[in-house]
């Protein structure tokens, strides 16, 4: 324990203050960081400079963004950004460098039928899929590599042809609630090896011609001929016929949200990848929770689990999780936390590989659906709001969305504006229908009133509802972590659940749906008018 005890972080941000830009508010505040000696060393904030990445040996790393607002803000990481953007500029020796395999845009050239602002895992298979369609594809965005660790159901991967992409698989997966006796999900649990997706990904774009510019992407305006103008770093103005924002959930610069839409919501968790002593799991098996908390935890709201990944009998990836809360549980807690859980485990830490601080805004407002510019991935909200996950629906969305996107760029040839004539969509709207049509605003309707459900939970709250949701048929509840469950599902799993759970817990199911707002939301996004 010692060793992890030494790399202690002194942390201080000067309030973000935000000033009115026409309509927006914009934070421009800059963090810049020192990071000294020592796996991560201390650490203090600097000012003034050009952002730089991090080493994992020291070095300096400096980190600067603009928000669009405050939930913007929030998004990106609000009062966590730093420990945010410490993890996105972590080095990855073993991932390509984009520019290295990418042919790059040129700015004389013609213009392009569809930039890809972005290049996350959302970005990288979309801009991949559309120019597999025959589309001219531009990918912008800083050339970073993928740095979170991805836990992944294994057949789900599979059927997206990336089995290879999968480092270690245990062979099921367990939950613990209130006692020493494993619920068993009967089901593979896969980790996926970053630095393979990353070149797998990346090799479909030079398969299918994607070309590259390594820049932030300032803002996109519509030129008086209709195209759409990415403007870049440098004044670099990249045309286009259609842009595409896959970005990350902080992309209010280039997107706009609807206004009046649900609080973001968010799940961080603190992970270390340790070599241990009296290691208690089985190596075979993946802890995707374990809420048998220390008494001195004492959670009255927004309890935490551990998330366990056993590499082996003696290395093991350890995480510990609040899974939503509507403000971000800060990291230094959750780092706190979880050493006090591995000592009360009895768990002696003797090196540390790496540490991860995963953020993952949850909730919020859909993109409003009548702008020209369209959106994939965080950007386009489509994180699961109930449980974080979304590079699977990326991944397995981007064949589809691109076909779609494709379709209406053929069909269009002079398409410029995106506008209404009757009751005739046309352009852009169909796309953002395609991805969001009224049956998926109806699942994720009651996905946020289940969110917003778990953010009110304490403890023993938090262990009644698993030991409900564990309880239910199978195919129900694998569906609902999965996002496969059709809204006709998840009204069945509404009863079902409410029908074997025990009066506390209905009584409080019943409270939230006449309460909390929610609610209404919920059941107006599900009647047919």
């Amino acid at each position: 324990m010692d060793c992890l005890g030494q790399r202690s972080l002194s942390v201080s941000l000067q309030t973000w203050q935000f000033r009115r830009r026409k309509s927006w508010f914009v934070a421009d505040k800059r963090v810049v960081l020192e990071r000294k000696s020592g796996f991560l060393g201390l650490v203090r904030p600097v000012q003034g400079g050009v952002p730089v990445r991090s080493t994992t040996s020291g070095e300096v790393v400096r980190a600067e963004k603009e928000f669009a607002d405050e939930e913007d803000f929030v998004k990106g990481g609000g009062g966590e950004i730093l420990y945010v953007k410490m993890q996105e500029m972590k080095q990855m020796e073993k991932q390509s460098k984009l520019s290295d395999k990418l042919l790059p845009i040129k700015t004389e050239e013609s213009v392009l039928d569809l930039v890809v602002i972005g290049c996350g895992p959302a970005g990288l298979s979309l801009a991949a899929e559309s120019a597999k369609n025959g589309l001219s594809v531009g990918l912008i965005g800083p050339d970073l590599p993928f740095t979170n660790n991805y836990g992944v159901w294994e057949d789900e991967f599979k059927e997206l042809g990336l089995g290879k992409c999968i480092e270690h698989v245990w062979k099921d997966t367990i939950v613990y609630l209130d006692s020493d006796k494993p619920i068993f999900i009967g089901r593979a649990y896969g980790r996926v090896h970053r630095d393979l997706l990353h070149e797998e990904l990346l090799k479909r774009c030079f398969q299918s011609g994607v070309k590259y510019l390594d820049s932030k992407v300032d803002k996109i305006i519509e030129s008086g001929d209709g195209c759409s103008l990415v403007v870049c770093e440098r004044d670099t103005i990249i045309p286009c016929r259609l842009a595409t924002v896959a970005s990350g959930a902080a992309s209010g610069r280039l997107l706009q949200y609807e206004v009046g839409g649900p609080r973001v919501s968010v799940q961080t968790a603190y992970g270390v990848e340790v070599e241990v002593e009296n290691n208690p799991y089985d190596p075979s098996l993946m802890v995707f929770m374990d809420y048998r908390n220390p008494s001195s935890f004492n959670e009255v709201q927004n309890p935490t689990f551990l998330y366990a990944m056993p590499m082996s009998p003696t290395r093991v990836f350890f995480e510990e999780t609040c899974l939503a809360s509507k403000d971000a549980m800060p990291f230094d807690l959750l780092k706190k936390k979880l050493m006090s859980r591995l000592d009360a485990m009895g768990i002696r830490v003797l090196q540390v590989h790496e540490e991860e601080w995963s953020y993952i805004p949850v909730g919020g407002s859909l993109p409003n659906t009548d702008q020209k510019n369209l959106a994939f991935g965080a950007a386009a909200s489509m994180v699961h709001p109930a449980t974080g996950y979304s590079v699977v629906r990326s991944l397995s969305e981007a064949p589809k969305y691109a076909s779609v996107i494709a379709s209406i760029l053929r069909e269009n040839p002079q398409f410029k504006h995106n506008s209404q004539v009757g009751s005739t969509l046309i352009p852009s709207m169909l796309a953002w229908k395609a991805l969001w049509p009224q049956e998926r605003k109806r699942q994720r309707a009651f996905f946020l009133f289940g969110l917003a459900l778990i953010t009110q939970l304490d403890i023993e709250g938090i262990r009644s509802f698993f030991q409900i949701f564990f309880r239910l048929p199978t195919w129900m509840w694998w569906g609902f972590l999965g996002s496969s469950l059709s809204s006709a599902d998840l009204i069945l799993f509404a009863f079902y659940m409410f029908a074997i759970a025990p009066n506390s817990m209905r009584m409080r199911l019943v409270r939230h749906l006449l309460s909390d707002p929610s609610g209404s939301i919920m059941v107006k996004t599900y009647l047919p008018f």
